[in-house]
């Protein structure tokens, strides 16, 4: 499921970046509508890179707690029983 999410927050962020460039290099800017959709799509871009961020940073943080097999330098312990 986190990686669903990841890919939505990615698709999302391309989409506002469409407005943003055809604010600057397009002709967004003439109409009011267009100009309003872009306001919003340049916040948005701010909170899904912060999101995507800290998302992906949550999933490595825990794969890296809950999988004992990914640590480096991990070792087994183990105990010697003398008879």
């Amino acid at each position: 499921m986190g990686f669903g999410i990841v890919i939505v927050l990615r698709v999302l962020f391309a989409a506002s970046m469409v407005f943003i460039i055809g604010y600057v290099f397009g002709g967004f800017s003439k109409k009011p509508a267009l100009r309003t959709i872009t306001k919003v799509a340049s916040i948005l871009v701010i909170v899904l890179f912060i999101a995507a961020n800290a998302l992906l940073t949550r999933m490595a943080i825990r794969h890296w707690n809950n999988d004992p097999g990914c640590h480096r330098g991990h070792e087994e312990k183990t105990t010697i029983v003398h008879p």
